[in-house]
């Protein structure tokens, strides 16, 4: 039986081109066993009500009231029909009510504990929302998919090229429940443009590590809108070209 757990850690981006322009940030996310949570409510993290720290399935996929079940239709529909064990959710909780996901990653299981697939939920400023499911036969850390870059997400990127995500998460130790690092990079027609990563380690959700969480960054959802917001105006400050937003795709997910 799996247990919410709560990881902290370093969102970490670096642009490439045409300025080399980089900043890391302290951070903190939940992952949530999405399947056992279903089976057996948890007290942590406080579900669809205010909380210091909760989560909402409405603030993914197709916004309804059970992310679980989108999660397995979206899966359905890619193929992929040996999702059976557990899914996690690595995703940023609201604070306070409020939540900004620019990405969350769903890591589905077959139930031998291999991955089936990833989906990588992809919001941007504008309301907008786009996954890229990601399968293989034998996906596993430290392997690195692709996907064509089909959503807007920054205007000081084109919509074009193709992102590469890579993850790792290791095996409990003493006193965590292992780390977690995902990486997406974007590349395009002259090579690596921007490197991102996030991770953190993992410990159980519990009242002491909501306290640690809440208290260590009492706005940090809040400060995911500043930050971005800030770190747009020293790109714009600095003249790195700007691109409008084209339409959404018409096809989602990307697979």
């Amino acid at each position: 039986m799996h247990s919410p757990l709560i990881g902290f850690g370093q969102v970490r981006h670096t642009r490439l081109r045409p300025v080399h322009h980089a900043f890391a940030y302290s951070s903190y996310f939940l992952m949530l066993p999405m399947r056992t949570m279903r089976r057996q409510p948890a007290a942590l993290p406080s579900r669809h009500r205010f909380a210091c720290l909760s989560f909402h399935d409405c603030d993914h996929g197709d916004g309804g009231d059970d992310a679980l079940r989108w999660l397995d239709t979206l899966l359905a529909e890619a193929g992929v029909h040996d999702a059976d064990g557990e899914v996690w959710l690595q995703t940023y909780p609201r604070v306070l009510g409020y939540a900004f996901k620019p990405v969350s990653f769903w890591y589905a299981e077959r139930c031998d504990g291999s991955l089936a697939a990833l989906v990588a939920e992809v919001n941007n400023t504008f309301g907008e929302r786009h996954c890229y499911v990601l399968t293989g036969p034998e996906l596993r850390p430290g392997q690195t998919l692709q996907a064509d870059k089909v959503f807007h997400v920054s205007p000081f990127c084109r919509v074009e090229g193709r992102y590469r995500f890579r993850f790792l998460r290791t095996s409990p130790g003493e006193g965590d429940a292992g780390r977690v690092v995902m990486r997406v990079d974007h590349h395009d027609a002259d090579g690596p443009l921007l490197l991102t990563s996030w991770s953190g380690t993992l410990v159980p959700l519990t009242p002491a590590s909501v306290r640690r969480a809440f208290f260590g960054t009492p706005l940090m959802t809040l400060g995911v809108i500043v930050h971005i917001h800030w770190q747009a105006l020293r790109l714009w400050a600095r003249r790195v070209p700007f691109f409008a937003k084209p339409p959404p795709p018409q096809a989602s997910p990307s697979r």
